[in-house]
């Protein structure tokens, strides 16, 4: 039975990051399933989904303390769900997460506080953000700085996509950004 880890990481940012963390991985025995991965600020970070036999777990997890002395800063988390290997039976499934999901877009102005204020409104009513990225970029003629968020956000079954945009939109005229929410395909 395979495990699967969740690999968080981060490390001042040169060419072949990326090649060093994916050649521990694979010489352990590992298998890299899916990552996020981002240059921020001379930093590179990113999380990675891996999986790997459960008997080669903590050999890869000595691999990957040792470059620490490399200049990594890492977490290696495993999850709960066990992976199955090809031609067994597969994993038990579990229920998938209930709602519908939403693309949620917002561009304004940058100021404290606006990440803040958006997800404080969806955890109040109990939308979870599956994804999200931020950026902050010169306006294009105004000379000031621009913010901008791109969400997937899951909407609980008992509340309306309407009502949640309605919500989500005062914020916004509140907040003076532009924000869109329209329902995924």
């Amino acid at each position: 039975m395979a495990k699967t880890l969740v690999l968080t990481f981060i490390a001042e940012d040169r060419p072949g990051l990326v090649e060093r963390l994916s050649e521990t991985v694979a010489d352990q025995g590992g298998n890299w399933l899916e990552s996020r991965m981002a240059h921020l600020a001379e930093k590179f970070a990113g999380i990675a989904r891996i999986e790997i036999p459960a008997k080669k777990v903590a050999a890869l997890k000595k691999a990957l303390a040792a470059l620490e002395k490399e200049g990594f800063h890492l977490t290696v988390e495993e999850t709960g769900k066990p992976v199955a290997k090809p031609g067994r039976a597969p994993a038990k499934k579990t229920a998938p997460p209930e709602g519908a999901l939403y693309n949620l877009d917002l561009v304004g102005p940058d100021q404290p506080g606006i990440l803040r204020d958006i997800t404080h409104c969806l955890a109040e009513h109990g939308v979870s953000v599956e994804d999200m990225e931020t950026d902050i970029r010169d306006a294009p003629m105004s000379g000031g700085v621009m913010f901008y968020a791109k969400a997937q956000v899951r909407v609980p079954a008992g509340l309306g996509g309407d009502d949640l945009r309605d919500t989500l939109e005062a914020l916004a005229g509140s907040l003076m950004v532009d924000l869109t929410l329209r329902r995924e395909k």
